[in-house]
């Protein structure tokens, strides 16, 4: 069975891309097959590559997202994707606002899918320093490892 997750914050340059980044590498070792991709809910950085500090701290995580590109979530994403994953509470109501009826993607937020962090925001560590883009990596990481055992279990 195939699975496909986007994952969805902001500007897609910090939080998704590091989250996709992660999940593909929770799923590498894995006989799942998933696709995984990651948006914006806004345009500001569309065709730009991640945040520098984070493609930094994938680096430090054994990940090249260098060649990453933003790009602005779109109503096929809605049809294209099983479950969009919103990184925060704001996007994740802004996913709900734009949803197109009869579309079949789940909508949820990221520590939804991590036992006792229901309801939390991922913060954006854009206006931080490296230890906030590492600290957003370890939380992605946490999250991906159980969606992928989520998706092993379906």
């Amino acid at each position: 069975m195939s699975h496909s997750v986007l994952f969805v914050c902001l500007g897609n340059i910090c939080r998704s891309p590091l989250a996709e980044a992660a999940l593909r590498l929770e799923c590498a070792s894995s006989e799942l097959n998933v696709v995984i991709d990651s948006a914006g809910t806004g345009d500001w950085h569309v065709g730009q590559p991640p945040d520098e500090r984070a493609q930094a701290a994938a680096i430090r995580n054994g990940v090249e997202i260098g060649h990453f590109r933003a790009r602005q979530v779109t109503a096929a994403d809605f049809h294209d994707f099983d479950h969009i994953i919103a990184l925060d509470n704001q996007n994740l109501r802004d996913l709900t606002a734009m949803r197109p009826a009869k579309a079949a993607a789940k909508l949820s937020l990221l520590f939804d899918h991590v036992a006792g962090r229901t309801g939390e925001d991922v913060a954006d560590p854009y206006y931080g320093g490296e230890d906030d883009f590492d600290q957003t990596w370890a939380e992605v990481t946490e999250a991906a490892r159980m969606i992928r055992q989520r998706l092993e279990a379906s």
